[in-house]
């Protein structure tokens, strides 16, 4: 493409046409026209903004005309790929694997610093510059990464990590390259950040201030202010009331095939697929037989990713604030083999979402950013370097399913979590009944999801006074959920979810899985509470009992009302006082392999068991 418009008039005709030539190449490359690096002086590729205020940089600024290779904009440069290749030593390890090892990341956490050959070049300089004259242990930048860990690991304010470095330089000899503030260090840094995207939400959860609403300054759904406001009451211009910290994934993704050990772990898939029948790894699954078979173009290229999606709620403050909810929104890469795809190193954030309190049904505005981007990884993102064999492809990625707990799962999937119809494969038919006495409701048709001919089914008194005869129902698919929500019938569904926006949603047969690990604690923290009798766990009690009464179940459990106290007839799960002190001597005294829990014996008292 001809660039010589660049060093042109900017009231010159070549230029006009230059200017329009290259927007429309970068908006055919990159399949967006709201997220593209700006070229101008100021900017230097460092902002994104649409084609209409790049276009205004560029005529009032000025082009970089150091910007030779469009690299940001689509056009791929071989000088930084070869580089890129390079970089990796014999044993095919990363020249930067003390930061791996360090901050427990992997080679595509780098960001995409090989699409920049002066970044790029920074960072092999400062990683081949010894932290100090003669120095052979550490470089400026391994020295820098293990300081910048102590200061994340022990929570570290800017100013007090800006006098380490101070006193770091001093104590070292003369000569020595350790920054000598905060700005100075990240500046060193960014090179192995993630880009991310800051955005501004409306408090109330109701939009983001992006594309249409992006110089809004106040909510168009309920008027409140874009601004945060101070405690007289007065409105603080450019302080946003609430942010969201989004991570790109694409570039990531793109770094993952320019590493050959990545790579090979990325097509393992391929070539190990299970043949006895059993669903050892997601390559087993229906979900991605259905991507296989219904795309064919997708399945035939191994190169392409499955991934999943993950969310909840979790308390950065700790015991500080018990109300304080941040969600952070996590990519899970299904290509890797079992052994690698659940490791800390290849789990993406690609969302946070600040508090103080949940989003709720209303997440899906702050996923509007990711869904776009995973249109695009449907559709294809072209000029994918693969340094394992050498070429450019078109890399695609289809999301499989969400995992989240159960609340969690009722926010993502916009199907109903609690009340009479909470189950989400029963619907209208959900058998649920209201405790009179424990104001809850219990869910008691489990049963009928036993084989036809279990002794349970024809057990009475064991369960709620009746056989069970039913047949399990068949969950909805993708199609007649969508058929649902769109057509007004809404008893168990609250919203259309934005899952829906993603082409391909609707024919998948798992959608949403739930965390096992969240089902395993509750039922075991209920199972260990009845047992031992602990207080505020202990599901059994005079409610229950009277419950059981008023269903006509056990009625021999009923509680015995005496002059002084209520007594509770003994049930058959109830253990002795020497039963129970069984019970906590096991626990105390158990031995687990290292790393596998935490110190169960600190967790029990064998004097109250």
């Amino acid at each position: 493409m001809d660039k010589s418009w660049m060093h042109s008039d900017r009231r010159s005709k070549a230029y006009e046409f230059g200017v329009e030539a290259f927007l429309n190449f970068a908006v055919e490359n990159l399949l967006t026209t709201t997220h593209i690096c700006c070229p101008c002086v100021k900017c230097v590729n460092l902002k994104l903004f649409g084609v209409g205020i790049i276009r205004d940089h560029v005529y009032f600024n000025g082009i970089d005309q150091s910007y030779k290779n469009w690299t940001f904009h689509g056009e791929p440069w071989e000088a930084t790929t070869n580089a890129s290749r390079n970089v990796e030593e014999d044993d095919g390890h990363s020249r930067y694997s003390f930061v791996s090892e360090e901050i427990d990341m992997d080679d595509n956490d780098f960001g995409d610093f090989g699409s920049d050959p002066y970044e790029f070049a920074n960072v092999i300089g400062d990683g081949d510059q010894p932290v100090y004259p003669g120095c052979r242990k550490y470089t400026k930048l391994s020295a820098l990464v293990k300081l910048y860990n102590l200061k994340a690991k022990h929570g570290m304010s800017d100013v007090c990590f800006t006098e380490l470095l101070i006193l770091q330089g001093d104590l070292l000899p003369e000569g020595n390259t350790i920054p000598t503030s905060m700005y100075e260090a990240k500046k060193t840094l960014c090179a192995l950040g993630l880009s991310y995207e800051k955005m501004h939400a409306c408090p109330n959860d109701c939009i983001l201030y992006r594309k249409e609403y992006e110089d809004s300054t106040n909510c168009p759904t309920c008027g409140i202010s874009r601004w945060k406001e101070g405690k007289d009451s007065i409105l603080k211009e450019s302080v946003p009331a609430k942010v969201v910290w989004y991570f790109p994934p694409i570039p990531r993704f793109k770094r993952m095939f320019q590493s050959h050990e990545t790579f090979k772990s990325l097509t393992w898939h391929a070539a190990r697929k299970s043949i006895d029948g059993q669903m050892s790894h997601p390559a087993n699954s229906p979900s991605w037989k259905l991507l296989d078979d219904k795309w064919p173009e997708f399945g035939n290229e191994p190169r392409n990713l499955r991934l999943a999606l993950s969310s909840d709620g979790f308390n950065p403050h700790s015991s500080l604030s018990s109300r304080y909810s941040c969600w952070p929104v996590i990519l899970v890469t299904y290509n890797l083999p079992p052994w690698l795809c659940m490791k800390r190193k290849f789990m993406m954030l690609t969302l946070l979402i600040s508090g103080p309190k949940q989003p709720g049904n209303d997440i899906d505005f702050y996923l509007e950013p990711l869904i776009d981007d995973l249109k695009s990884l449907w559709v294809g993102i072209r000029g994918v370097y693969d340094a394992h064999n050498g070429e450019y492809f078109t890399l695609r990625a289809a999301l499989m399913w969400t995992i989240n707990d159960f609340p969690a799962y009722g926010n993502l999937s916009g199907c109903v979590v609690k009340g009479y119809k909470a189950c989400p494969i029963c619907g209208d038919d959900t058998p649920s009944h209201r405790l009179k006495n424990g104001h809850k409701i219990c869910y008691i048709g489990h049963r009928k999801w036993l084989p036809i001919n279990h002794p349970y089914r024809r057990q009475r008194a064991a369960f709620n006074g009746k056989p069970e005869y039913g047949i399990p129902p068949e969950p909805l698919t993708g199609e007649e959920v969508l058929h649902m929500v769109e057509n007004g019938d809404r008893v168990c569904w609250k919203k259309k979810s934005i899952f829906f926006d993603l082409e391909y949603w609707k024919y998948l047969p798992v959608r949403h899985a739930l965390d096992v690990m969240h089902i395993e604690k509750n039922v075991c923290d209920s199972i260990i509470g009845t047992l031992l009798e602990i207080p505020g766990k202990n599901k059994d009690g005079i409610a229950a009992r009277l419950d059981l009464l008023n269903m006509g179940v056990k009625t021999d459990l009923q509680p015995k009302y005496g002059e002084r106290r209520t007594r509770l007839p003994p049930e058959p799960w109830n253990l002795s006082r020497a039963e129970k002190r069984e019970v906590c001597n096991s626990f105390y005294g158990m031995k687990v392999p290292e790393g596998y829990s935490l110190n169960i014996k600190n967790l029990v008292s064998l004097q109250d068991s």
